[in-house]
C-alpha cells in the first residue's frame, strides 16, 4: 500500500515537471478571410481550437506584428583572423505589435473544439510589406493560448501581405474655351470684347 502511494506521488510529481516544459496538447489553426490587406484595413478571421488535454487557459489571443529588417555594416570579431572586421549583417526592429485577447480565463476540457473570431486593425501609419535586397518589412500573425506555469501553445505563424491604399483619382474640371470677338470703340478706337456694353478704356457706352 505504502509503495503504491509513493509511486502515485512520484508520477504526479513527474507529470508536473513535464508540464512545466511542455505546452498543452491542443491544436490551433488560424484562418484568415484573405491573404492581402491594405493599410488601415482590418485583418479578420478565426482561431480554431481542438484539445486533447484538460487544462485552464489564462488567455486566448492573437499576436500581430510588423518587423523591419535591414542590412547594415557592423564591426564583428573574426575568431579566425583574431581581429574585428566590418561585415554586412541583418538588424531587425519591431515597428508594431498587438496582442488582442479573444477570450479571458477559460477551462478547456479534453475533446473541446471551438472557434474564436477576431478583427485587428492595421494602423495606416505603419509601413507596408517590402522585400528588397537590403531591406524587408514583414507582417505576421499567430494564435496563442497562454497557460500559467507552462509554455504557450501556438498556431503556425502566417505572413500577411500589407499594401499601400491606392490613391484616389484626381478629376480635373473640364475647361471650356470660348472665342471672344473684339470690336473697336466708336469714340477712342480701343479694342474691347463684343460682350462689353461700356468701353474699358474711355468709359463710353457702346452704341452698336
Amino acid at each position: 500500500m505504502r509503495l503504491t502511494i509513493k509511486k502515485d506521488v512520484y508520477l504526479a510529481f513527474l507529470r508536473k515537471m513535464v508540464e512545466k516544459v511542455t505546452p498543452p496538447k491542443v491544436n490551433l489553426v488560424l484562418n484568415l478571410n484573405k491573404s492581402t490587406y491594405v493599410l488601415g484595413e482590418n485583418v479578420e478571421g478565426e482561431l480554431a481550437i481542438s484539445s486533447s488535454e484538460d487544462f485552464d487557459a489564462d488567455d486566448i489571443r492573437c499576436e500581430f506584428q510588423c518587423v523591419e529588417s535591414a542590412k547594415v555594416l557592423k564591426p564583428v570579431y573574426d575568431a579566425t583572423l583574431k581581429r574585428e572586421v566590418t561585415r554586412e549583417v541583418w538588424e531587425s526592429a519591431t515597428l508594431y505589435f498587438a496582442k488582442p485577447s479573444l477570450s479571458g480565463p477559460i477551462h478547456i476540457s479534453r475533446g473541446f473544439t471551438g472557434k474564436f473570431p477576431f478583427s485587428i486593425n492595421i494602423p495606416v501609419t505603419v509601413k507596408p510589406t517590402l522585400k528588397s535586397i537590403d531591406r524587408k518589412v514583414t507582417w505576421s500573425i499567430k494564435g496563442v493560448i497562454a497557460v500559467k506555469g507552462r509554455p504557450d501553445a501556438s498556431s503556425q505563424t502566417l505572413e500577411v501581405q500589407v499594401t499601400q491604399p491606392s490613391a484616389a483619382p484626381i478629376i480635373k474640371e473640364r475647361e471650356v474655351i470660348r472665342e471672344v470677338v473684339m470690336i473697336p470703340c466708336k469714340y477712342c478706337g480701343a479694342l474691347m470684347p463684343q460682350t462689353e456694353t461700356v468701353c474699358p478704356n474711355c468709359g463710353a457706352k457702346r452704341t452698336i
